[in-house]
């Protein structure tokens, strides 16, 4: 019954192989370049979204989906899909075959962890997803060393739950639901001996996918926190692991921060933009990731309270600029450094098409257009004292009536420092400056991160200091 469950956020490795281009979309989709970073099933909803946008050719995306399945455990979600694409009623024998194998491997990797599982029915314990509570946690070592559970049939635990997870048995989808991949991880890293093994890390990580895929997003930003900081502060013997470790987790922050309503995480796109902009991770995304710049650029523009950030990010963007560019960077590059409103004008029609077309941006389109929109006006507003309404409304890719609306709402909102002359059609422009408080607190924003990157660098010369001043390591007195 495991093999054929799926995500409840979606079915979605690369952009299809080889895929013909079916809309102007394909040319902006970044499914190749963000593929390397997320596991396979987290790969499903991004495949059903370019399917349902047309992305690209229909039989191309089900011809990706049948092949990263192959991959998977999920066996009677690759017949289905396999089904479609060859337009038959008939599953092939190996898939069949597969099928049995996938069932008796399920069954060998409960028979292993099978004395702690039984332990687990203990009304004592009877709180599934509790394995992270510190007063559980003691109980269930406690219990677990007097019935005499050896650390093979913890570490069978783990193969049990890494097992139900590739057969798409995240978790729990409700309290009334059995046990799944989700409840039995961190059942496991409390068992696990080496809390800083390769395992207990792995089991974070599948904790926080079937977290994802489950869309149980408080917990998956809670588990989010622990794997940076896990990730941030153990030794890794080669820099290179820890550099990937980030990329990977970056990508994956695109999950946790873009994908949970804004109703209920209204900071999500300020946490990615601190976490984007740290120095340890900013140097991953300049390494490994610049494409991320589209989503931190987006973050930032439809963020009011962060446009602090700007200046940090026009200087990125200029600086990644060989590296990667798409509308989004380029409309800021247009906008903030070549004041060329034109230009701008354009790559803001070809934002819209990009943002539908994007997973995690597609709920941001709306917003996305009208800061983008708000931009202009303010930048054009910075450099003419008096502006004709016709030419404005040009340049926001608006009509005329539209325009004067938006611009009275303004107005009206006390956004904007003007008066209308209706006879002439003119928007007269209010001499403003920015306020002391809003200067000092501009100030105070960017101050807070060059002090945190001096702090960085200190530490770094401190440590090489100390290592040069005391070459035998045996430390002073």
């Amino acid at each position: 019954q495991h093999s054929c469950r799926t995500s409840r956020v979606g079915r979605g490795r690369a952009g299809p192989k080889g895929a013909r281009m079916a809309s102007d979309q394909a040319k902006y989709d970044l499914l190749a370049k963000i593929s390397p970073y997320l596991d396979k099933h987290l790969l499903f909803p991004l495949l059903e979204h370019v399917q349902e946008q047309k992305v690209y050719k229909e039989e191309d995306v089900l011809r990706a989906q049948v092949d990263l399945l192959t991959k998977t455990k999920l066996v009677d979600f690759a017949v289905d899909k396999y089904k479609l694409l060859h337009k038959t009623d008939t599953a092939p024998p190996e898939m069949v075959n597969r099928r049995k194998e996938v069932v008796a491997q399920i069954k060998d990797a409960k028979a292993e962890c099978r004395p702690l599982l039984t332990l687990l029915e203990d009304p004592a314990l009877a709180k599934p997803g509790s394995g992270e509570n510190k007063g559980y946690r003691e109980m269930l070592v406690m219990m677990a060393e007097k019935s005499g559970i050896t650390p093979e049939m913890t570490e069978g635990l783990y193969k049990y739950a890494k097992t139900l997870f590739e057969c798409g048995n995240y978790g729990q989808v409700d309290k009334d639901s059995p046990m799944g991949a989700a409840e039995f991880l961190p059942i496991y890293r409390a068992l696990c001996k080496d809390s800083s093994g390769p395992n207990a890390l792995s089991a974070l990580w599948g904790k926080l996918a079937a977290e994802i895929l489950l869309e149980k997003w408080d917990e998956a930003i809670e588990d989010f926190k622990k794997l940076r900081e896990l990730i941030d502060t153990r030794f890794f013997a080669n820099p290179l692991l820890q550099l990937e470790q980030r990329t990977w987790l970056i990508h994956w922050a695109l999950f946790v921060y873009l994908k949970p309503e804004l109703s209920t995480h209204p900071n999500g796109r300020s946490e990615l933009i601190d976490l984007f902009f740290t120095e340890r991770y900013l140097q991953a995304i300049q390494t490994n990731a610049p494409h991320l710049l589209r989503y931190l650029t987006t973050a930032v523009m439809t963020n009011t309270s962060r446009r602090h950030a700007l200046k940090d990010l026009v200087r990125i963007i200029q600086q990644e600029r060989a590296a990667y560019q798409d509308p989004i960077t380029e409309f800021v590059e247009c906008l903030l450094v070549n004041f060329d409103f034109d230009g701008a004008q354009q790559k803001l029609a070809q934002c819209d098409k990009l943002l539908e077309g994007d997973y995690f941006l597609g709920s941001l389109k709306d917003e996305f257009v009208s800061q983008a929109r708000l931009f202009i006006f303010e930048t054009y507003c910075r450099i003419h004292q008096c502006i004709d309404v016709r030419m404005l409304a040009d340049k926001l890719s608006m009509k005329e009536d539209e325009a004067e609306v938006w611009i009275v709402n303004l107005v009206r909102n006390a956004r904007l420092d003007a008066k209308i002359d209706s006879e002439k059609r003119h928007v007269i422009m209010g001499a403003t400056k920015p306020s002391v408080h809003q200067q000092i607190y501009n100030k105070t924003m960017s101050l807070c991160f060059r002090s945190y990157v001096l702090g960085q660098n200190f530490q770094k010369h401190r440590a090489k200091y100390d290592v040069s001043s005391d070459p035998t390591g045996e430390g002073g007195p």
